[in-house]
């Protein structure tokens, strides 16, 4: 049973993880709004200026799958597939028969896509400024830490949800 203190200490972190939620919601939604006015700027969709994203930050030179692709981005692989293909007809991307597996495709940005993103990195870089003013490196390492366990401890508790461990 629960003494009246603790009850008021679990309203109190109650309301603390409601506000984070509603905070992440509104982070979520203003990210959608500035990923779709870069996509525009290149005359792309979201999803595909998601892709693109993603193959830059997970290649290591030597392209990437479109698994690897999906499963950053937490998509169906067939939508990556689909995708790819339309941003490949825009010299966005090329996409190889894999060396170590020839089921797959490694995918790449072309040098037309490298182009076009560092035209847009000036913006990008005054953007991350204003999004994360009052934050150095040390409090954004620290945020990026936490918000990493919080993903990790998410995971699990949708899947112990989805299992009625809950």
């Amino acid at each position: 049973m629960w003494r009246k203190d603790q009850m008021g200490d679990e309203d109190q972190l109650d309301k603390a993880v409601t506000e984070f939620i509603w905070n992440i919601v509104e982070i979520h939604s203003q990210l959608e709004e500035i990923h779709k006015t870069w996509a525009d700027m290149m005359g792309i969709s979201e999803p595909q200026w998601l892709i693109l994203m993603a193959i830059d930050e997970i290649d290591e030179g030597r392209g990437v799958s479109g698994i690897a692709v999906a499963n950053k981005l937490r998509i169906h692989p067939a939508f990556v597939t689909n995708q790819t293909k339309k941003l490949e007809e825009k010299r966005f991307l090329s996409r190889v028969t894999s060396r170590d597996d020839a089921r797959f495709l490694q995918i790449s940005l072309t040098e037309e896509a490298r182009a076009e993103i560092a035209n847009l990195s000036s913006k990008r870089q005054a953007l991350n400024l204003t999004m994360f003013a009052g934050l150095d490196e040390a409090s954004l390492d620290y945020l990026n830490k936490r918000l990493a366990s919080i993903a990790k401890n998410s995971g699990l508790a949708s899947k112990k949800l989805s299992i009625g461990a809950l």
